[in-house]
């Protein structure tokens, strides 16, 4: 191997990844003009038209340029079939692809960490977090905050089949309500976006970009990261391949990996830290023995139920006329409104599977449009998708390495629908769907279920927990690979302030932390794990 050229010396923080959670850390840790700031990412930077109009994830995802292209194993939950597992490959990562919706989970899922004994990460103790990053558009009150990097939205555009859906729900008996970020979020609402006026707000976009001209931070890209540098059990640098050399750089404090929850335990495994066993089955010289690296993996899987519907718009007609994308692109060019404007789904619900649940257990994605699947062109005929997804499976995974090369995609594996409980809440939620578009304010428009289809009947348990491994996939929710949790913990990887237990020097502060998945979309959390990390950072730097 060629000597490491290092690049201008030593750093007191060295960052792998720019995604949600390195663009935070990024712009934390270097707001002290006395620390020296390294970022490493490995994907390139956002200068591509559909990196902004948010519309543009049917562009990014399932594209080279954009996304990792990672794919699952063949999931025997899934009936065999493996799955497309979409990861940003820019700077502001998956935030500059995803779905924009800005979703806290429920309080209960923060509370939960603190009875596992996590110090500090109780909903009480986050929100404030949560609060100072953001600039909701609902101005400032006690769960929201103003004048913050991470700008929040309502969206810019109506469809009448989504005020029927909410209207179907609320005679189901889902109520609606205005905000979904108050630490209770069932009922229904529309998605509250990360957006300024009409463009997609990454987290390059609000936190990396305007402090890009501070003289003590460094930013590189196309830079993948092959191992952590250790001197004993301290973490000294890293190593990365850019441009086709080995590069090297020294971190005088700390290394953090924010390189997502594939990303981060990839890297951990490289370095080697991980079990050892498979490390050394790899040739990975085994720096210290933690089984959990990579295990506790754990998603959201969305089962993708679509109905065929008449008398009502929706955009798979506009998308295949040329008048109608000209309209489409005119409204754009002239509000920053209209359908470029959409998130992937534009109506959200929370409700129990069964009325026994303790709290809002299912999660609705209501879209009026339908296609087989991400990169694939929208349906020829009318159509709404209501997604459903099961917020807190007991399902578990794992990240392994493939081989020892870092340019090899890791073997992921979310062992989706494994678990007796998934199957049964996967039944059920496909029976709440279908009790909601029965109610009248849906049957008006002639819903006609296209998939799985009514061949496939309510009463038949076996039958909808196979169809939901026919229909499911993934809704782009990977956290938990290096677990936080106490010592005393085999499966823990980081403890309750983010640093790698038995290695000093090192933190995961990413979405690869949660113990367990929070209940609705996962990047507002990570963001906020980036800003208590950052918080826990420079305070231990000060001791």
């Amino acid at each position: 191997m060629p000597d490491a050229t290092p690049i201008d010396g030593d750093y007191d923080y060295i960052i792998v990844g720019a995604g949600s959670a390195g663009c935070v850390l990024a712009n934390r840790l270097s707001a002290d003009p006395n620390n020296r700031v390294l970022l490493l990412e490995a994907g390139g930077k956002d200068n591509w038209i559909w990196f902004h109009i948010p519309v543009g994830y049917l562009f990014a995802i399932g594209n080279p340029r954009s996304d990792w292209m990672f794919k699952t194993e063949p999931e025997p939950g899934l009936n065999g079939r493996a799955l497309n597992y979409p990861r940003g490959k820019v700077i502001g990562g998956s935030s500059a692809i995803n779905a924009m919706i800005y979703m806290r989970g429920q309080a209960a899922d923060y509370d939960h960490c603190r009875q596992l004994g996590l110090t500090g990460w109780g909903w009480d103790d986050v929100l404030p977090l949560f609060r100072k990053q953001t600039d909701h558009f609902l101005g400032e009150s006690e769960h929201h905050g103003t004048g913050g990097e991470w700008r929040i939205e309502a969206p810019r555009v109506q469809w009448e089949l989504l005020d029927a859906f909410r209207k179907a729900a609320e005679q189901y008996g889902i109520e609606p309500i205005d905000d979904f970020n108050r630490g209770d979020n069932e009922g229904s609402c529309y998605f509250h976006v990360n957006q300024r006026r009409g463009r997609r707000w990454s987290a390059a976009r609000g936190f990396l970009k305007p402090v890009l001209n501070r003289p003590n931070l460094r930013v590189e890209t196309g830079c993948l990261a092959e191992r952590v540098e250790f001197d004993g059990w301290r973490a000294t640098g890293v190593t990365w391949r850019q441009d086709g050399q080995t590069r090297t750089a020294r971190a005088n404090g700390e290394v953090i990996l924010s390189a997502g929850s594939i990303g981060s335990a990839q890297l951990l495994l490289l370095s080697g830290i991980g079990p050892g066993r498979d490390l050394y089955d790899l040739g990975i010289s085994v720096v210290l023995d933690r089984p959990g690296v990579g295990q506790n993996l754990q998603d959201h899987l969305q089962l993708r139920m679509i109905y065929k519907v008449s008398g009502v718009k929706t955009l798979n007609e506009t998308y295949h006329s040329l008048i109608g994308r000209a309209a489409m692109g005119l409204d754009y060019a002239l509000r920053r409104r209209g359908p470029l404007t959409m998130a992937p789904s534009q109506l959200g619900l929370f409700t129990r599977s069964d009325p026994s649940r303790e709290r809002a257990n299912i999660q609705f994605h209501v879209q009026p449009l339908s296609l087989d699947k991400f990169g694939d062109p929208l349906h020829t005929y009318p159509a709404f998708t209501t997604s459903v997804c099961n917020l807190q499976p007991q399902s578990r995974g794992f990240v392994r390495l493939r081989s020892a090369d870092p340019a090899d995609k890791p073997v992921i594996a979310p062992h989706y629908l494994t678990a007796d409980e998934d199957r049964r809440v996967a039944a059920d939620s496909i029976r709440v769907a279908r009790a909601i578009v029965a109610q009248p304010a849906l049957q008006r428009f002639k819903p006609v279920e296209t998939l799985p289809g009514d061949q496939v009947s309510s009463d038949d348990e076996a039958a909808l927990a196979k169809a939901a491994g026919d229909i499911g996939t993934t809704i782009f929710h990977p956290v938990g690979t290096a677990k936080m949790g106490l010592t005393g913990d085999p499966n823990a990887v980081v403890d309750a302030r983010l640093r790698v237990l038995g290695i000093e020097g090192l933190r995961v502060i990413d979405a690869s932390a949660m113990p367990t998945i929070t209940s609705g979309n996962t990047n507002a959390p990570t963001m906020m794990i980036a800003e208590k990390g950052a918080q826990m950072v420079l305070a231990d730097q000060s001791r």
